[in-house]
């Protein structure tokens, strides 16, 4: 586990997961939304975001949290293990909602507390039917990786507990 990818849903834990994990083992943490957002809430363009990307998979020794359908090829190319937080719509919705107002490691700014955005709530509720079947389209062809789907956060969990005493 030297190059290590983390997809799921908005609001499925991805960044938690990831900097738990990076608390673990160690490597490098970057986070998708902060190479693809600027601090004043808006996105650079394909081309940056891939310019951004791309030294980073250069490396020996990464952890990536973030989707980010646009980019997952080189992504899952470059990685040797995969995480795939697999749950429920109405948890992910529900962390989403509860993160609104609270400053993160993984996003430039702070959402405002006051503020619901249908669009993306919209698309947390289409992700099973939207982007989770491209995602395991392309987990079946990348089959040589190491590939982790959690279906629960006590899944996550028991595996990070697992790892870390492995490594005491």
């Amino acid at each position: 586990m030297n190059r290590i990818i983390i997809l799921g849903s908005p609001g499925s834990g991805k960044s938690t997961f990831a900097r738990a994990l990076h608390e673990i083992i160690g490597l490098p943490l970057y986070h998708l939304d902060n190479l693809h957002w600027n601090a004043d809430i808006t996105t650079v363009s394909k081309f940056v975001f891939r310019e951004r990307l791309h030294p980073i998979l250069q490396t020996d020794c990464w952890i990536i949290d973030g989707t980010y359908l646009s980019t997952i090829e080189p992504r899952l190319q470059a990685c040797d293990t995969v995480f795939f937080l697999d749950y429920p719509v109405a948890l992910c919705l529900e962390s989403v909602l509860a993160r609104r107002g609270k400053a993160r490691s993984d996003l430039l700014w702070i959402e405002p507390a006051d503020t619901i955005d249908s669009e993306f709530l919209q698309y947390i509720k289409d992700y099973p039917t939207e982007t989770k079947p491209i995602i395991l389209e392309m987990l079946h062809r990348y089959n040589d990786k190491a590939i982790y789907q959690f279906q629960s956060r006590k899944e996550a969990e028991d595996f990070l507990v697992q790892i870390s005493n492995e490594r005491r």
